[in-house]
């Protein structure tokens, strides 16, 4: 479990993180090495979130959650 705050936890098979080539300059490792991450969690499907935390996530998201309700979150630094 992944706590978010006291009365909140996220089962961990619930986000899916996986490690892609980053865009950008990159000197010697461009294209070679899997420098940015990728982050996908179903908010619309969700077992740990309550309704209203749902909500005001897909309230918030913008154009980080999909048309599905698929939250997706890149960090490439």
């Amino acid at each position: 479990m992944i706590e978010i705050t006291n009365r909140i936890q996220l089962a961990d098979d619930e986000i899916e993180i996986t490690y892609v080539l980053s865009s950008g300059p990159g000197g010697q490792n461009v294209n070679k090495v899997a420098t940015a991450a990728q982050l996908r969690f179903d908010v619309t499907s969700s077992g740990s979130l309550p309704e209203e935390v749902k909500q005001r996530l897909q309230n918030i998201a913008g154009s980080r959650l999909s048309n599905s309700g698929i939250l997706h979150i890149k960090a490439q630094r």
